[in-house]
Order: C-alpha cells, then structure tokens, then sequence
C-alpha cells in the first residue's frame, strides 16, 4: 500500500495576541511606556489525518475552529509549531486569490503575472490565455485595467489562473461560494474533472451538500481539535448538530 500523499501527526499552531485592550488616550500613552502583556491563542493542537493519492478529502468547522491555519500549513505559507507533516506531491493552494494581482495592470498581463506566481513557463500561460479568459467569462474585458474590475470579475479571473496550474494536489478553501451559481457550477464540474484524472483534492467547505456530494471522507474541527473523521456523511451531520447546538 503506498504511503499517504499527505500525511500530519500532532500538528500544533499558535499565535501570540496582546492581552491589554487600551481604550483611553491615558492608556495609550502609559502603554507607550511598557510593552503590552501578550496571551498564546492556540489555533491547531494535535491534529492528525491521512490522504490517500487521488482521494477528495473534505474539512469542516465553525468560524475560528483553525480551518484556514490547518490548510496553510499545509500550503507551506505557515510553519507548525509542532508535530509532523509531510506532504509527498506538488500542491496547488486556492486560497486568498488576487493576492499576486496588479490593479494597474489589464487581465491579460495579470495571468502572465499571476500564472508565473503559481508556476507556469511564460509560454505555456501565454498558450493558455485564450482558455483562462474564456473559464472567466472575461474576453471582452483582456484589455481593461484590473481596478475597473469588480470583485467578482477578479475573482473569477484568478480562479481561471489557478485551475491552470493545478499540480498533482489541489487545495481549496470555500471555492463554491465565489461568483454566481453558473461559475460555481463550472468550478465545480473541473474539479471533478481533475478529480477523475487522478488528482488529490482538500477542499474546506461550510456546506455539508459540497462536502457530501464531492468528498469521501472528511474532518471536522473544533477549537483546534479534529473531533470527528471519518465519512463525508458522517461528518456533514456531526457538523450540523454541532452548529444547531
């Protein structure tokens, strides 16, 4: 049996947060005079999981439950403080898009700026505009400046960059809630297509339809701990009685 594709055992996070909330100019002025008090916030403590190779794997959780820091670590974008992760495949992270984006710049500079970001050969994007533009339902607009955008034409912009650069490991975070429901749609039917063609998908999603309908088996966190793993469905409800109770 080959070894997980991803693979983390006792994973800890935390951040340091100021503890001394300062409301009043007198405040602010003593507090110039002495460093703050600072508190640890632990994000993640302990989680562990495997991915199989070519498996879609889901995660949940309630605003604050470490979603977010999990899949970071997991993109290499934060260090863990702790415990063990090994990722054996390329990866692909869909997570704050735009974020290589100049708004000075018009779409089509953009994904060459935005694909050599993620990887790509400036002729292999450059033989790949035609499709990006098109995934984006943004033709009309390759030649207008990025700030004229709205956020919903940058966004789909980038989603049409990334889904050109998927490596063998594809992380998503909520990709199902940007744009309207014929985007969604499409975002939806190509990562199915790259789910068939063997590629591995995370996906966070707050919707147990999404996590039901996409994945196999999925986590759900809570306060920085995995407290249920198991199959998509059963996750899906232990998430909904979760956030009913």
């Amino acid at each position: 049996m080959s070894a997980p594709v991803i693979e983390a055992a006792g994973l800890r996070k935390s951040f340091s947060i100021p503890s001394v909330r300062r409301s009043t100019v007198r405040e602010h002025v003593l507090g110039l005079l002495r460093p703050p008090r600072r508190e640890e916030l632990r994000v993640l403590d302990g989680i562990d999981f495997a991915i199989a190779r070519g498996e879609a794997f889901g995660i949940m959780g309630r605003n604050g439950s470490g979603k977010s820091t999990l899949l970071k670590i997991v993109a290499g974008i934060y260090p863990a403080d702790g415990g063990r992760l090994q990722v054996r495949a390329p990866l692909t992270p869909i997570l704050e898009l735009g974020l290589g984006f100049n708004p000075e710049l018009d779409a089509v500079d953009n994904i060459l700026l935005l694909g050599g970001v993620m990887g790509l050969g400036l002729r292999e994007i450059r033989g790949r505009l035609e499709e990006i533009l098109a995934f984006a339902e943004l033709e009309r607009f390759a030649g207008l400046q990025l700030k004229h955008f709205s956020s919903g034409m940058a966004a789909r912009l980038a989603y049409a960059v990334a889904f050109s650069a998927v490596r063998e490991i594809l992380v998503l975070d909520e990709i199902f809630a940007v744009g309207d429901a014929g985007f969604r749609q499409k975002c939806e039917a190509r990562c199915r297509e790259l789910h068939a063609q063997g590629h591995t998908i995370v996906l966070v999603s707050h919707d147990p339809r999404v996590i039901e309908g996409f994945c196999s088996r999925a986590l759900l966190l809570d306060g920085g701990r995995v407290v249920e793993l198991g199959s998509a469905s059963s996750v899906a409800a232990a998430y909904l009685s979760r956030v009913a109770g």
